[in-house]
């Protein structure tokens, strides 16, 4: 599923909690990515990252992952 797909599925959900639950759902059979339920969860409120230092820490990290595996397999 793409970004779009996902965001146009999102807005024919009216309710937070069930769109909240909806995206974890597709991230969890894995139809999204990790990188996009973590923009989403941003863009629509769900989380705020300056609060939430797990979820920030976790994330740098998987951009760092992401990045190195990236450098590697082009190197």
């Amino acid at each position: 599923m793409n970004r779009a797909e996902l965001n146009w599925l999102l807005q024919t959900i009216k309710d937070a909690d069930t769109a909240e639950r909806f995206v974890l759902a597709q991230y969890q059979r894995g139809r999204i990515s990790f990188q996009m339920m973590a923009d989403v969860a941003r863009e629509r409120g769900w989380i705020n990252s300056t609060t939430n230092k797990f979820f920030t820490e976790a994330t740098c990290r998987l951009n760092e992952y992401a990045t190195t595996e990236l450098a590697i397999a082009f190197a």
